[in-house]
């Protein structure tokens, strides 16, 4: 028991040691870099990213994966901008509308995936390529949001001292995270999803409401992906159908880097915000330093992404042979 304990907390442990190694290099690098203003921009940049993955988290440790977020995340933009820019409705109004809408779409993914035996993978891709295409069904083009309280709300800072702030969206991805680690780790519902991450069959015959906790975790999915659409326009100021491209990828990225098995069953929501922050501190090490393009995020996480899931093989051996 001790084993698994420890091996179940290996991948977290070495997440969160790279990234106050990551966090160390750039303090001794860089000029500047050591700042209680540079770690937050972490989070204000990565926020909505935060709580995508937070959605993702719940898909993974069930077993399964979502490709939509970024599709319907992207969705969620334009809608918001069409309705506050264009109809004028206030955004107290149109916020749960496009919520309501994320999480309509994640229940029909979630029916699908239970009740007719439908892969994840192929039912959540036909939702990315759904939402994506409604997005140019609505307009080929970006929609500027320029209502006052949208823009009041998007350019607010929250101070924290002199010279330190946070933005709103951050306040948003911390609430959510709070929530899902209480709903993850002390709720029925987390229990039950853990559950069937392990095995779904054992999770049946113990009694356990296999279908009901399937379809709600991808309503989950749909509310996370539609409420970081929202922040997104928060943070852009805008809606388009380009929005979010490769999302889903990044969230997942940061699922399995915050050490989440991509199998189901074992893992942590904080360790989905620490793999978030790994993806933010890398780019901010490319931009500190001046010499790379950003596509070498992308080079770095996929290595990084590589020698997790390696970890997490090596650790599930380990275990096994014990």
């Amino acid at each position: 028991m001790k084993l698994a304990l420890h091996s179940r907390n290996v991948p977290l442990a070495v997440t969160t040691g790279l990234f106050c190694l990551m966090f160390a290099y750039g303090s001794f690098s860089y000029d500047g870099f050591f700042s209680t203003q540079v770690f937050l921009n972490l989070l204000i940049d990565n926020a909505f990213l935060v709580v995508a993955a937070i959605g993702m988290t719940f898909v993974i440790l069930s077993g399964g994966i979502d490709l939509s977020i970024g599709a319907v995340a992207a969705l969620t933009t334009m809608v918001s901008a069409m309705l506050v820019q264009q109809h004028h409705w206030s955004l107290w109004t149109a916020t749960p509308l496009v919520l309501a809408m994320g999480m309509l779409f994640g229940l029909v993914m979630g029916v699908l995936i239970h009740s007719f035996r439908l892969q994840p993978f192929i039912v959540t891709l036909g939702g990315m390529f759904l939402a994506r295409g409604l997005c140019y069904v609505l307009s080929i083009d970006s929609i500027s949001i320029t209502d006052p309280l949208y823009t009041e709300v998007s350019q607010h800072k929250i101070m924290l001292g002199a010279e330190t702030f946070i933005s709103i969206n951050v306040v948003i991805a911390l609430v959510v995270l709070a929530a899902a680690i209480f709903v993850a780790h002390y709720s029925r519902f987390g229990r039950t999803i853990y559950a069937i991450g392990g095995n779904e069959r054992s999770a049946s015959l113990m009694g356990l409401p296999v279908g009901r906790s399937k379809i709600l975790v991808y309503t989950l999915s749909g509310f996370c992906s539609a409420l970081c659409g929202v922040m997104l326009t928060f943070y852009m100021l805008s809606g388009y159908g380009l929005h979010a491209q490769g999302m889903e990828l990044d969230a997942i990225a940061a699922v399995v880097i915050g050490g989440t098995l991509l199998t189901g069953g074992s893992g942590y929501v904080a360790g989905t915000l620490v793999g978030v922050l790994i993806l933010g501190i890398i780019q901010s090490l490319l931009m500190f330093d001046g010499r790379f393009s950003s596509w070498w995020t992308r080079i770095a996480v996929g290595a990084l992404l590589c020698l997790f899931c390696i970890m997490q093989r090596m650790l599930e051996r380990k275990k096994a042979s014990a």
